[in-house]
């Protein structure tokens, strides 16, 4: 029985938590809504494996070059007006001393290291609520091996 309605698809974003000495890598960006505070994130591209999607976005949104570690999860929510449905796939890693370059994504105002107290005290600005369950997921210790992240395309 052929479908009558368009499929459902979900839009696929990848981001990153990357912690160093006790804070986390976050970007202020501004949004149709003002600004707002993320984990650097973004919208995995065609030709691209979910690593290299995550590893583009983390550099072209805080400058850092970034070295995954561990999958924290999969989240799933909706845009406010409920006409989107985000799959985000969020990846815990690493990144360099310093950043290697200072040209930021369009819209990204800045790259900035905030303790987890000074992420949470910005709530009412997170881009979604997925930025502070991210981090609770981190903080209690929530990690899944990379291997579970299987990509079968040859690219």
């Amino acid at each position: 029985m052929p479908h009558s309605e368009p499929i459902w698809t979900p839009h696929a974003t990848v981001a990153a938590l990357i912690e160093r000495d006790g804070k986390f890598l976050m970007v202020r960006e501004h949004t149709r809504h003002g600004i707002r505070l993320n984990q650097p994130a973004g919208h995995w591209e065609a030709d691209e494996t979910l690593l290299d999607a995550v590893r583009r976005e983390v550099l072209e949104e805080s400058g850092y070059e970034f070295t995954p570690t561990a999958l924290l999860g999969i989240y799933v929510s909706d845009k406010d007006d409920k006409s989107v449905t985000y799959l985000r796939l969020t990846f815990i890693g690493t990144v360099g001393a310093a950043a290697i370059h200072d040209e930021l994504d369009d819209g990204i105002i800045e790259a900035v290291w905030l303790t987890p107290q000074e992420i949470m005290d910005e709530r009412a600005i997170h881009r979604n609520p997925i930025v502070a369950q991210c981090l609770t997921d981190f903080i209690n210790g929530q990690r899944l091996d990379l291997a579970l992240v299987k990509d079968l395309r040859i690219l």
